[in-house]
């Protein structure tokens, strides 16, 4: 009696959509090869040994939140969700170091922050009430993806220069990695209700304690396990859909050679799609485009190309340093009205960098060092994000800039010696969430039947983050697996609202 094949489904590209997509798949019984071109994955939340210093650093530094449901099924499924650090609490610093901190209480959801945000003395209470009335337009629903920016809505509601300055700016830019005045009010929103209203949980913050590759790297394993192939150093040159299967032509100059799946999802950023689908970008002849569509769809190459055409990129700059004493105590911090935004302690949140704590008599860790002591001095990462003033400055001065602004917050900074220093600009770290940029994202099914398209930019009413990279793997994966005859589903339900939060949807 024969056996039905398992289906096979060529992915290119191993950030967060390809794993993801590969990673259901495999689970799904698809028989899967994963290509990238580099020899390492993660795409974008990856890291590498860096040439100036010899340090191991991620690309930039990265988070979830608890909201994320997506991203955390893939952490549960490669088994990295030990390796994640949680926190409930977030300090916002002043230059100068006067603190203020956002922490949930008992109170139900929306208000479950209301004390600690009362309390912060970052903001004068009329900033407070203005950015609680604009809150509470949030609750109940989403504003649509109109033309508007969020500054301009933002001062349409009656915030204060200071209000928008030292809290819109501070989460929006960090979490969307756009300037207000050329974000989508949706987006905005969107950010708000899912983390800070909520629930309590939906706002906690995770952190990776290993570097960005070594938690992805479980991901290249779980799909071997399931008999599936990650192909490393492994350049696509072009894609096609031919007869009943599709060709991805790939592998290094002397080697390329065509594979034959029965589907393929192209999980690559949206400026590397046309040369993988126009022929004449094509490292190799190919058939014309047209003549591969194998269905009526109104969606053609051009019109999927047009769509892609319209995307801008953000950048974002990662500056590290390498102190040689203990500049704060903190692990991180967002640091206000200054160029750079967040500091992540690296060398107290990598397992690497740390040493058990001492325990006491009972064998207990005192509390103060429950997670473990910092071996030697700081580490610190600086994030400065949708940093286009730094994107055309040299080395050198951003440092210089960075190291003056640490100091104005974390005093020590002045009477440590900088040991070693790296500046990591991702100039297409994301894409630009503008309005009515939804026009413009394409789901995850195109013209050709046997084709499909991962990427945080693809429609996933997600913004550009890492949750959006994986639900994008996942429509992908699930659109394959329909088109297989499979049909199974991998997209993870929201976090349920929690609290008065119950009452509205979204």
């Amino acid at each position: 009696m024969n056996q039905k094949a398992k289906p096979s489904v060529g992915i290119v590209g191993a950030g967060l959509a390809g794993i993801s997509a590969a990673c259901a798949l495999a689970d799904g019984g698809h028989v899967v090869t994963l290509f990238e071109r580099r020899p390492f994955i993660g795409g974008r939340a990856s890291s590498y040994e860096h040439p100036g210093t010899g340090e191991v650093v991620d690309n930039c530094q990265h988070v979830l939140l608890g909201c994320c449901t997506n991203l955390l099924d893939l952490y549960r499924r490669i088994g990295g969700e030990q390796k994640i650090r949680w926190y409930d609490r977030l300090t916002f610093l002043e230059p100068g170091g006067r603190s203020s901190e956002i922490s949930p209480s008992f109170l139900p959801a929306p208000f479950h922050t209301a004390l600690s945000f009362l309390n912060a003395k970052s903001l004068s209470f009329g900033d407070k009430l203005g950015i609680a009335r604009a809150m509470s337009a949030m609750v109940a629903s989403l504003p649509p993806d109109s033309s508007e920016d969020f500054l301009s809505w933002l001062r349409r509601h009656g915030q204060t220069q200071r209000a928008i300055d030292r809290f819109w700016k501070v989460v929006l830019v960090s979490a969307l990695n756009e300037d207000l005045d050329r974000t989508s009010v949706h987006y905005a929103a969107q950010v708000f209700r899912e983390s800070f209203l909520k629930s309590a949980e939906a706002g906690r913050m995770g952190v990776p304690t290993v570097p960005l590759t070594e938690l992805y790297n479980a991901g290249a394993d779980y799909i071997r396990a399931r008999g599936g192939e990650v192909l490393l150093r492994c350049p696509v040159g072009s894609v096609a859909a031919q007869g009943g299967s599709v060709v991805i032509t790939a592998g290094g100059e002397s080697e390329r050679r065509p594979h034959r799946f029965d589907c393929a999802i192209l999980a690559v950023p949206y400026y590397q799609l046309e040369k993988l689908i126009a022929p004449e970008a094509a490292a190799e002849p190919s058939p014309p485009a047209a003549a591969l569509l194998e269905n009526d769809s109104s969606e053609t190459e051009n019109a999927l190309l047009e769509k892609v055409r319209r995307f801008e990129s953000s950048p974002i700059t990662g500056i590290h340093l390498w102190f040689d004493r203990r500049i704060t105590s903190l692990d991180h911090a967002v640091l206000l009205d200054r160029t750079i935004q967040w500091m992540f302690h690296k060398s107290q949140l990598l397992d690497r960098h740390r040493r058990p704590a001492p325990t006491t008599e009972k064998g207990a860790a005192g509390a103060d060092a429950a997670a473990g002591a910092v071996i030697g001095g700081s580490y610190v990462e600086l994030v400065v994000s949708a940093s286009k003033s730094l994107v055309n400055m040299q080395r050198q001065p951003i440092i210089d800039l960075a190291l003056k602004e640490l100091a104005e917050f974390f005093p020590e900074v002045k009477n440590a010696r900088l040991l070693k220093a790296a500046v990591i600009k991702e100039v297409h770290a994301t894409f630009s969430v503008q309005p009515l940029s939804d026009a413009y994202r394409p789901p995850a099914a195109t013209a050709w039947p046997r084709i499909f398209l991962a990427g945080d930019w693809t429609a996933t009413s997600w913004p550009a983050t890492m949750e959006g990279a994986v639900r994008s793997g996942y429509l992908a994966a699930e659109a394959a697996s329909r088109f297989s005859g499979e049909g199974q589903r991998f997209l993870q339900p929201d976090l349920p609202a929690k609290g008065f939060m119950r009452l509205f949807r979204k």
